[in-house]
C-alpha cells in the first residue's frame, strides 16, 4: 500500500455536497488524497497551505466561478485541471480549455470516468520534460533575438520590440525552457494551453508557421524551430537567460 504522502493529493472544488463529498470519499478508496473545497475561496487558502498534483473544478458556483478559479490557476502554476460542469455546450467546452484546463468532463458523470482522467491527466503532464529554470521574468537570448517574459514581447537585435499573439509567446518560451529537447505537438498543447488536443492540435502548426516567419532568417529552412519527424518540433539552440 502507498505511503499517505506518496499519492497524488487532489483537490475537489465543488459547492454541491452531495457531489463533492462522496466524490473525495471515492478517490480516496482508489489510492488518491482527496481534499475538498465547497468555493474557490476556501481552495484558494487550501492551495496556499499543501501542494496541490491535480484540482478537480466546478465551473459553476457561486461568488467567484470555476473559469476564473482555473484561469489564476494557470496564470500562477502548473497545477493540472479538470472542469466538471452541467453545462455540456461546446461553446462552455471550448472555453474552459481556453482558460487552461487540461480535461473537461459534464455532469453526470461517472466516478469510474473521472478515475480514469484524473489518472490520464497526470500521467500526461509528468512526463512533460522540465523546465529548464522557474518561470520568473526573465530575458532569454536565443541568437539575435531576446523574449522578455516580464513584458511578454520579442525583442531584435535592433532593439526594436516585435508583436507575438499569447499563444506564439507561450509557444515560443515553453520551446526555450525546454532547449534541444523533441517535444510532441500534444506535449506543447499541455504545456502552453492545456488544450484538447483533438481540438486544437493544427493550431500548434500555425503558431509555428507564424513564428518561423518573424523569427528565422530563412522560414524554409529553419535555425531555431526545427520540425522533428514523428510529430513535433524542437528548439534547435541553447539560450541564455538574464
Amino acid at each position: 500500500m502507498a505511503r499517505e504522502e506518496t499519492k497524488p493529493h487532489v483537490l475537489i472544488v465543488e459547492d454541491a455536497r452531495d457531489i463533492r463529498e462522496p466524490l473525495g470519499r471515492y478517490l480516496r478508496e482508489h489510492g488518491y488524497r482527496a481534499t475538498t473545497a465547497a468555493d474557490a475561496l476556501a481552495a484558494r487558502k487550501l492551495m496556499k497551505g499543501a501542494a496541490v498534483d491535480l484540482v478537480v473544478l466546478d465551473i459553476m458556483m457561486p461568488g467567484e466561478d470555476g473559469l476564473s478559479l482555473c484561469r489564476s490557476i494557470r496564470e500562477t502554476s502548473q497545477i493540472p485541471v479538470i472542469l466538471l460542469t452541467a453545462r455540456g455546450e461546446e461553446v462552455d467546452r471550448i472555453i474552459g480549455l481556453e482558460m487552461g484546463a487540461d480535461d473537461y468532463i459534464p455532469k453526470p458523470f461517472s466516478p469510474r470516468e473521472l478515475i480514469a482522467r484524473i489518472g490520464a491527466v497526470l500521467r500526461r503532464t509528468q512526463a512533460l520534460p522540465p523546465r529548464q529554470k522557474p518561470p520568473e521574468a526573465e530575458r532569454i537570448k536565443f541568437g539575435d533575438w531576446f523574449l522578455d517574459t516580464g513584458q511578454r514581447e520579442l525583442i531584435g537585435a535592433d532593439g526594436v520590440a516585435l508583436a507575438l499573439s499569447s499563444g506564439e509567446f507561450s509557444l515560443l518560451q515553453a520551446l526555450l525552457e525546454r532547449p534541444k529537447i523533441a517535444l510532441t505537438r500534444n506535449q506543447l498543447l499541455d504545456i502552453t494551453k492545456g488544450r484538447d488536443a483533438e481540438l486544437f492540435d493544427r493550431s500548434i502548426d500555425n503558431h509555428v508557421s507564424r513564428l518561423r516567419k518573424k523569427i528565422e532568417p530563412d522560414p524554409k529552412n529553419p535555425r531555431y524551430i526545427k520540425t522533428v519527424w514523428g510529430g513535433g518540433y524542437m528548439m534547435a539552440v541553447e539560450p541564455d537567460n538574464e
